[in-house]
């Protein structure tokens, strides 16, 4: 091809392209990124070198294609392919504008993601991240290899970031706390447990699935969103340089004022603070678990012999019940409070006319929401117990519960009924526990009650049946899980006489004719009228046990494990329960009148609020040989060791 046609295909060429419209400043798709080429070794390979850069740039971009023979094509090369970009420029060019929106959208979102569910409403995104502004930077100052590999990975991060916010709204929202990234994967597969037992199991199989692909599709989409915005940005360098200068110096101006929208300051830097927030987390989550072990391994009464334990208590049958969920909400939410109260005022009247007698208080929770064994093992052991971790070491040691304390003392059969445990429990061991009865060993024939396996009823006569009605040659000790009042609140059991509540099979009539979970969990009225009625069921259940089968040498100490989740308790609420001691043995009752609990099953909103890990010595204390006279003396067993000298 002579250097004079190929000059006039050349400049045809060009003036095709200039008839076909071009755009005027910058657009999502912007002017292609082009690499440096070889210099040219003459004007025709110049010419060549120029227009195939420019077909590979049309292709790449999918923006209209030259329709005739291009210069220094291959001899008999086809005409090149019309994409549909280029037959439909406008929609393409909307196409375009509408998935850089939409990317954008999608980075200021996860960078200004709040991690509580109450915050999360427009003016939270109306801000400028500091992040965003840190990150434009730097991709405008990368080669494009570089750009995108940083952008790709940034994207993934960003999405594994809005993930952990996500957790974090759920378990603010359920549990009261934000996610520990430590502890707390444990918990989503007692999620999934719970789900399957709340809305049945293709119902949690679907929810499963659809958080798995939700978080695939949020690594993927937040990857692809960062990559896409900075092609935009490269493409488009200087108008993208003006912008980020202009909200950098913004931001700065904002930040030194302390401009703020609904309270929250305009210049943001909350990804870098929850960043540094999680890491402090981490470091605290791993430091805690050293310093835990060190005090487990101290036990103020791990060294009392078993006949200075529990003196004031001899020839008692003991129950100690934790009812679930059943928090201080369930006594002072207006809500809430009228049902309940009523339950507790008659059910103390009917207490004092059978002879028995009650004191109760207020104690502190180590849990909030759920996670009920934390609150279960602090009251017992005396140790603040707020996380796995600190479950997991002290249940692997010998630190002494309460229930430990009755078994040392070779006084008492110490046995639990546990309805909530569905399959190997091997901390019955650690408690002290002679013997076990989970779900399995019950006996029971009926429906379950969404998450609880059995009612209340059913579990107190299985217990009444199995152990309390047959004859020892020494008292029972018990612990007893009582599950009724567990989320989601529906269906409730109902009370029936206890001739017929036989092997559960009663209940299939009461369960079949409840409310449905769904149509009870998601309102935010019903949730907390059937919670209330759930703890009402699971009270009078108790308190009806008392009365038909307890005798004179009856002593039961009742609590909450947790208060409800914040649907139901409020999102400011305390981490209160109530406990309550009930005994016909006035002598039992005298033993604790120096703690200036209220008398009956209602504590009052002056009772005193104790942390629930300080009940086991105050405990062990009233009912030990010199009650109220100060705790036992530390055995040298149960002191730190000191280090070896030269160590």
């Amino acid at each position: 091809m002579s250097r004079q046609s190929s000059s006039r295909q050349r400049s045809e060429t060009d003036k095709g392209t200039t008839e076909g419209g071009p755009t005027e400043g910058p657009s999502p798709e912007g002017p292609p990124e082009r690499t440096p080429d070889a210099p040219a070794q003459t004007a025709d390979t110049a010419r060549a070198a120029d227009t195939a850069v420019d077909a590979d740039t049309a292709q790449d971009a999918d923006t209209a294609t030259v329709t005739g023979p291009l210069a220094g094509a291959a001899p008999g090369a086809g005409p090149a392919r019309k994409g549909w970009r280029a037959k439909y420029p406008v929609v393409a060019r909307a196409v375009a504008w509408t998935v850089t929106g939409l990317s954008l959208a999608l980075v200021f979102t996860a960078l200004l993601l709040p991690t509580k569910l109450t915050l999360v409403e427009p003016s939270a995104f109306v801000r400028i991240p500091v992040e965003g502004i840190f990150g434009a930077t730097l991709l405008l100052m990368l080669p494009r290899v570089a750009r995108r590999v940083v952008a790709v990975v940034s994207g993934a991060a960003l999405g594994a970031l809005t993930i952990l916010n996500l957790l974090d709204i759920g378990f603010n929202e359920f549990l009261g706390r934000g996610f520990n990234v430590v502890l707390d994967w444990i918990l989503l597969d007692d999620a999934e447990s719970y789900l399957k037992d709340s809305v049945g199991g293709t119902a949690a199989a679907i929810a499963v699935i659809g958080a798995v692909v939700l978080a695939v599709a949020v690594l993927v989409l937040m990857a692809l969103a960062v990559l896409r915005v900075s092609n935009v940005m490269a493409r488009n360098t200087a108008v993208a340089t003006r912008t980020t200068l202009v909200l950098g110096t913004v931001w700065v101006m904002c930040a030194a004022l302390g401009v703020q929208v609904a309270g929250a300051p305009f210049a943001s830097r909350s990804t870098t603070a929850l960043l540094q927030d999680r890491a402090e987390r981490v470091r605290k989550t791993l430091k805690d678990e050293r310093e835990f072990a060190k005090v487990a391994a101290v036990d103020t009464y791990g060294g009392t012999p078993g006949d200075q334990l529990l003196t004031g208590l001899r020839g008692k049958d003991m129950m100690i019940t934790f009812i679930e969920s059943y928090g201080r909400s369930a006594i002072e939410d207006p809500a809430i409070a009228p049902g309940v109260d009523k339950t507790l005022r008659d059910a103390t009247k009917r207490l004092g006319r059978a002879g028995f007698a009650a004191k109760s208080g207020w104690l502190t929770s180590a849990t909030y929401g759920g996670s009920s064994w934390l609150g279960h093992s602090t009251f017992l052991t005396g140790l603040w117990i707020d996380n796995q971790n600190r479950y997991r070491t002290v249940t692997a040691g010998d630190h002494m519960s309460i229930t430990r304390a009755f078994q040392r003392t070779g006084a008492w059969r110490t046995v639990g009924i546990m309805p909530g445990v569905t399959k190997g429990w091997p901390e019955g061991k650690f408690y002290g526990l002679d013997h076990v009865y989970d779900s399995r060993d019950l006996g029971y024939k009926g429906p379950k009650f969404s998450w609880s396996t059995m009612p209340d009823q059913y579990a107190l006569k299985a217990f009444q049946r199995l152990e309390h009605g047959k004859k020892h040659d020494k008292p029972l000790m018990s612990e007893i899980i009582l599950t009724s009042s567990h989320q989601p609140w529906a269906p409730i059991p109902k009370t029936v006489p206890w001739s017929q509540v036989g092997d559960g099979s009663v209940y299939k009539a009461v369960q079949k004719a409840g409310k449905k979970p769904a149509d009870v969990f998601t309102d935010s009225t019903k949730v907390k009228t059937e919670y209330g009625k759930s703890i009402q069921y699971s009270v009078n259940s108790l308190i009806d046990y008392v009365l038909k089968y307890g005798d004179k040498n009856t002593v039961l100490v009742f609590l909450g494990d947790h208060q409800p989740l914040a649907r139901v308790s409020g999102d400011n609420a305390s981490r209160d329960v109530p406990v309550a001691i009930v005994a016909h043995d006035k002598a039992v009752l005298d033993r604790i009148s120096h703690w200036g609990w209220d008398d009956g099953l209602m504590p009052g909103a002056k009772a005193p609020v104790w942390k629930m890990s300080s009940f086991r010595d105050r405990f062990l204390d009233a009912y030990g040989p010199n009650p109220g006279g100060g705790t036992a003396p530390v055995s040298p067993s149960a002191l730190p060791k000191a280090p070896s000298a030269g160590r």
